[in-house]
Formats: C-alpha cells, sequence, structure tokens
C-alpha cells in the first residue's frame, strides 16, 4: 500500500467525532472528503479512501453515523442492513451536512491539504454531498446514486460549485424521472454533469455489494477523477 492512514479526531463545536484519514504517497495534494453509505465508514469506504489518496488526494471518511453509534461497521444484508436503516432513521440531516462542513474545515487545518476540498458521496453519503454543497462548505461535490435528493430540489439553486452525479438505470429506489427532475434543475450549468449508467444496479460501485459493477464502477471513476482534476 502506497497510502499512509489512522483515524483523526473533528471538532464538532463543543464536541468531537472521528474520521478515517488516508494520505497519498507523496504526503499532501488536494483533499476529498468521502462519505459514507448507511453501513458506517466500513471496510468499504475505508477502501474508497484508499484509493483516492493512491490517486495523490487527501481522503477523509467522517463518521456521520458517531451521534447514535460510533464507529459502527455494517455489511450490506440481512440484520446489518436494517440496523444501518434504523441508525439512518434517528440520524438528524442537516447536524450530518454540519458534519461534512467540519470535516472540510479540519482538512483545510491540515498542513498536507494543498489546494481545495470537494466531497464524494455514496448513496445516504451522496444526497449529503448534494447538500454540503448547497451550503457552501465545500469546492465541488460528487454524487454516485444519492437518494432523496428529488426531495431536495429546493437547494439546487444554492448550490454554486462543481458537481457531478452518477445514476443507475436499474436504481428502482431512484427511478428514472427522479434523476430527471434533479436534472432539470441544472440546465444551462456546464460545470454541473449527469451520468446514468446502463444495466447498473444502486451501489454499483461498491465491490462488497451483488450489485457491483467492474464497468460502471471503472467509468464513474474515471469520470470522477477527471472532474476533481479539472475543479480542485
Amino acid at each position: 500500500m502506497s497510502v499512509t492512514s489512522q483515524w483523526i479526531d473533528i471538532a464538532a463545536g463543543n464536541d468531537s467525532f472521528q474520521g478515517y484519514l488516508a494520505l497519498p504517497k507523496r504526503g499532501s495534494g488536494p483533499a476529498v472528503i468521502i462519505i459514507q453509505e448507511i453501513f458506517g465508514v466500513n471496510s468499504h469506504i475505508r477502501a474508497v479512501a484508499d484509493q483516492y489518496a493512491q490517486d495523490g488526494y487527501v481522503a477523509l471518511a467522517p463518521d456521520i453515523f458517531w451521534r447514535t453509534q460510533p464507529r459502527v461497521e455494517l455489511t450490506y444484508t440481512g440484520a446489518d442492513r436494517d440496523r444501518g436503516i434504523e441508525i439512518l432513521q434517528k440520524t438528524d440531516v442537516e447536524l450530518a451536512v454540519a458534519d461534512i462542513g467540519a470535516s472540510a474545515a479540519a482538512l483545510r487545518a491540515l498542513p498536507e491539504v494543498k489546494g481545495k476540498v470537494a466531497a464524494i458521496g455514496y448513496c445516504f453519503g451522496g444526497r449529503l454531498a448534494y447538500l454540503a454543497a448547497a451550503q457552501g462548505t465545500i469546492d465541488a461535490a460528487v454524487s454516485y446514486y444519492g437518494g432523496g435528493i428529488q426531495n431536495r430540489l429546493e437547494e439546487a439553486s444554492k448550490i454554486k460549485v462543481p458537481m457531478q452525479f452518477h445514476y443507475a438505470e436499474l436504481d428502482h429506489g431512484i427511478p428514472i424521472d427522479a434523476v430527471g427532475q434533479v436534472k432539470e434543475r441544472f440546465v444551462g450549468r456546464d460545470d454541473v454533469e449527469f451520468h446514468l449508467y446502463p444495466n447498473a444496479d444502486h451501489g454499483f460501485n461498491c465491490t462488497d455489494r451483488d450489485s457491483y459493477n467492474p464497468r460502471a464502477a471503472a467509468l464513474a471513476h474515471g469520470r470522477t477523477l477527471t472532474f476533481l482534476g479539472e475543479h480542485l
């Protein structure tokens, strides 16, 4: 492994929570916040952070569920999936968005961070990336199959930073008409991209899911790196 990693503390008002930090081999670079699904900062999310560190970014995966169950690690089926849904239902989304802002501030304070800070979120994290972009605490955002964005369309006009969306054609949780609703809000924005992946389902980027789609994952990762290279 050409990256180094550790858990760090992130200040949140009078409290603090933890995040998994991965540094690139060269030791510094622009930064990305890797925002978890409902399964915690599990081995997959840590692997994604390591992947972006290998690509040359300082990557931080904050523990978004810390107020309910710190450092929870869940798998994608059965009782673990049910537990993830239960924790999500107890999560204050606005506080979670504030935690993304706190993570961005923590990154900007690190001597290893040279340049801007983007957020890359998956599923629930994809929605948080969108909302963090609307809050203006990050410099760019990437949303992978972000569930529920179509229910927060009023936030779209607040987004002034570049943004990239990745959706799966077979995602029953995010129907094509919902993708269209989101896309409509960004008509005329040449710094906002939408990508739809044929024959791919929700979670196509996750190697631990049955829905993992290597072709879609590779294509989306390449597009994300191109997007980050242009805007960070």
